[in-house]
């Protein structure tokens, strides 16, 4: 009886007051749920056998007074705007670890690692946790979330959370070669979508209904493609880009179909193409000077490892959109979850 009384008084507490302790969640967000990659891994790949880290300086430099958590940025990365803009939380801890507590349960975690993929063979290739292992440990969360609230209060959250998905970008980088045929892209395009559609089925049969599934970003001007396949004059590389805006085109036309057969939910379509497309473009209408290149090193190909202590960076990291050769910068993940927020609220809340 105690210990009944005792969920119900902490549900009650969570329900009513907010991390920046405000009364009434705005939106009516619960939490913040994050599955997919290095863009919302928010500190798992720290706890996990990988190269793929990024739990020392310099990342991690503007965060908290300079301190490496595991996000690939020089700061917060994309899962902490949104969860600060929906009114959830300022950040969100990876749910590998150990000192978590309670109410770190109740507002969300993520789930997100480092080198994920829709393909199994992705992860595999980079030692990352598959999305279908990360949705094993979305399982053992609802398990942990229903011993101090009870199922009830579990499903309540569960149902009023935002859930992200944002996966597809190192199929394109890893499991997808440049000189892939035609045909075969159309291929493996729908294999990515089949998958995904997948993912987000499961994640409605264990509770979710507000999900957010983040289209691939132009993979070929991030600045290690560019580097890497772009020629002497570092381009985009356009066959990438092709690979990316077929997979969000088959995406976007059954996303609806799929959200249709999921009673109670709504299932929106990220844009993460369009809207860095946009600012690398045009860099100085928000207050950026470079969009080709990262902050760390050259910007040409470090990353992860390649960008350590070692590494010089540049001066003003706030001018770049990209901090590694792959990882959007502190200042560009806010840009594009400025960009982005007005549309999901349209299409979850």
């Amino acid at each position: 009886m105690i210990v009944s009384v005792f969920k119900v008084i902490l549900f009650c507490l969570y329900a009513s007051v907010n991390s920046q302790g405000t009364i009434a969640l705005p939106q009516n967000v619960s939490a913040i749920l994050a599955f997919g990659d290095s863009f919302l891994d928010t500190g798992n790949n720290n706890y996990i056998s990988t190269v793929l880290k990024a739990n020392f300086l310099p990342y991690g430099n503007d965060f908290m007074g300079g301190k490496p958590t595991g996000r690939f940025s020089n700061g917060k990365n994309i899962a902490d705007f949104f969860a600060e803009g929906l009114g959830v939380k300022e950040f969100v801890p990876p749910y590998l670890d150990p000192s978590l507590n309670d109410s770190d349960l109740l507002t969300g975690v993520s789930f997100a690692s480092g080198g994920s993929g829709y393909d199994p063979q992705t992860a595999r290739i980079l030692s990352a946790i598959p999305i279908l292992d990360q949705l094993d440990l979305f399982k053992k969360y609802i398990g942990n979330l229903t011993k101090i609230v009870g199922e009830e209060a579990t499903m309540n959250i569960l149902n009023n959370s935002v859930t992200l998905l944002c996966v597809s970008t190192n199929d394109f980088i890893v499991s997808l070669p440049v000189n892939t045929s035609q045909n075969d892209v159309l291929n493996y395009d729908r294999k990515l979508v089949n998958l995904s559609l997948t993912v987000i089925q499961e994640l409605y049969t264990l509770g979710a209904r507000k999900i957010a599934i983040f289209s691939a970003p132009p993979v070929g001007c991030l600045p290690v493609e560019r580097t890497l396949f772009g020629g002497l004059l570092r381009t985009c590389v356009q066959k990438k880009n092709e690979a990316a805006q077929l997979f969000n085109s088959l995406l976007k036309e059954r996303l609806p179909i799929l959200a249709n057969s999921l009673p109670q939910s709504r299932v929106a379509f990220v844009d993460f193409y369009n809207p860095l497309i946009t600012v690398i473009d045009n860099p100085q209408q928000y207050g950026l000077q470079v969009t080709n290149r990262g902050c760390c090193g050259t910007g040409l190909l470090e990353f992860v490892f390649l960008c350590n202590r070692l590494t010089p960076t540049c001066p003003d990291d706030s001018k770049f959109f990209f901090f590694d050769s792959i990882h959007l910068s502190e200042i560009g993940c806010n840009i594009f979850v400025n960009q982005s927020l007005p549309g999901l609220v349209a299409s979850l809340l």
